[in-house]
C-alpha cells in the first residue's frame, strides 16, 4: 500500500506483487481534501491518508493472506509505523 498527501488531496494505491516479481496496482483512491482538512499539518495529512487507506480496504485486507506493508515518503510517520 502507498498514500501520499498534499495540501488539497490524497492518494492511495494497493498493490500486489506478482509471480513474475513485478507490483501491479490492484485499487487506487484520491480524495480532495475538505476545508477543515486543509489545515491539518503534513504529517497530520499523511496520517489521515493512512487511516483512510485502512478503513477503505478494510474488506480486502482483513481476508489477505500475506501481511501487508504501507509506504509512505513522510519521515515523521516512520516512528509510527514500526511501533
Amino acid at each position: 500500500m502507498e498514500v501520499d498527501a498534499s495540501n488539497y488531496a490524497i492518494g492511495e494505491v494497493l498493490s500486489m506483487e506478482y509471480e513474475d516479481e513485478w507490483w501491479k496496482p490492484v485499487v487506487f483512491l484520491s480524495k480532495f481534501l475538505n476545508e477543515t482538512e486543509r489545515n491539518y499539518e503534513i504529517h497530520d495529512k499523511e496520517m489521515l491518508a493512512v487511516m483512510r487507506m485502512l478503513e477503505n480496504w478494510k474488506h480486502l485486507l482483513e481476508s489477505a493472506k500475506f501481511k501487508f506493508e504501507v509506504w509512505t515518503d513522510h519521515k515523521n510517520l516512520e516512528y509510527f509505523m514500526k511501533a
